[in-house]
């Protein structure tokens, strides 16, 4: 007797929970039909499912009235499995896994010296990424002398220097007001579309043209965002600021809210995090870009926060490293 698994794909049979999704698959044997309720998420290298029976060859009516009991059996799993992490989810024991990388760094606050250092190597690594042909001792220069220019370069280096002030002294929650603040302190005079949100689709590409990643669709992004945002509040106490920084820059990359500028704002966000939860900040450096762009594509299509968090951790150390040896002029 042939058994064979049916994931239907009448709209119908799918339906969402605030933070989850599930679906009806179908296992068909013969002219029987029977029905269960399943939810995905990932263990490890592998998927796993969680299912609950729901009946045999049942009609509309009675397939909605067993799903929402099973519904309910299945949320409460969940709830003792760990978290949801949007598009995937970790057990209690993969979160401990994660939040054990926080140990491989030594928490240092930065003195007011080494804010300095820290600032102009953020705006300059941080520009150059994205392709500011800005040198690092112009950088210097311009944060010092603070001239009035109409050049887009030399104003997004004003920019994300005001940027990376906020962050250190603001108050605010996590929020969609505070994206835009981020993106208009960098960008303001820069772009027309400084403080705002995209309405237009957007994709990254290499040097060869080649698409590496695809923002989501306009039409999908305020619910995107919107998620972004509640995911924060309800999942925040679960991790460690290492690893809460990571998932929430990852994401936010992954979303590419904005038409352009999203690589700096996200950059902006991991430190926002990081020191609204006491830890210093991260600079990327632009030497190591490469691997910064491996790490962004392990996580968009693998679900794979390791190679984030051992990025920022090298990162880390190299950070404190230039911040606390470079000599600055008096």
């Amino acid at each position: 007797m042939a058994w064979a698994w049916v994931t239907t794909k009448l709209k119908i049979f799918k339906m969402w929970t605030p933070n989850y999704t599930m679906h009806i698959e179908k296992r068909t044997s013969g002219k029987d039909i029977k029905y269960y309720l399943a939810h995905s998420y990932r263990e490890k290298d592998k998927v796993e499912k969680i299912r609950k029976y729901l009946g045999i060859n049942l009609s509309k009516e009675e397939l909605e009235k067993k799903r929402k009991k099973a519904e309910k059996l299945i949320l409460e799993v969940i709830k003792e499995m760990g978290a949801k992490i949007f598009s995937f989810y970790l057990t209690k024991r993969q979160i401990e896994i994660l939040n054990n990388y926080s140990k491989k760094i030594k928490v240092i606050h930065l003195s007011k010296r080494e804010w300095e250092n820290f600032t102009e190597d953020f705006v300059y690594n941080t520009n150059a990424i994205e392709g500011s042909t800005v040198t690092e001792a112009e950088v210097k220069k311009i944060l010092e002398e603070r001239p009035k220019t109409h050049n887009p370069e030399k104003m997004e280096t004003l920019g994300v220097a005001k940027a990376i002030g906020y962050i250190r002294n603001t108050k605010e929650d996590l929020s969609l007001k505070l994206l835009l603040k981020l993106h208009k302190l960098c960008f303001e005079g820069s772009k027309s579309f400084a403080g705002k949100f995209r309405r237009v689709n957007v994709v990254v590409r290499n040097s060869l043209g080649h698409v590496l990643h695809a923002g989501v669709p306009k039409e999908e992004l305020k619910d995107y965002l919107e998620d972004f945002i509640v995911w924060h509040k309800e999942n925040n106490e679960k991790f460690k600021p290492l690893v809460l920084a990571s998932i929430l820059h990852n994401q936010f990359e992954h979303i590419h809210p904005f038409q352009d500028g999203n690589g700096r704002v996200g950059r902006l966000l991991l430190n926002y995090i990081l020191i609204k939860n006491n830890y210093p900040p991260i600079n990327i450096m632009l030497e190591d870009r490469a691997e910064y762009y491996r790490t962004l594509q392990e996580y968009s299509k693998k679900d794979n926060l390791k190679p984030t968090l051992n990025f920022l951790i090298k990162q880390y150390k190299k950070t404190l490293k230039e911040v606390s040896t470079k000599k600055r002029k008096k």
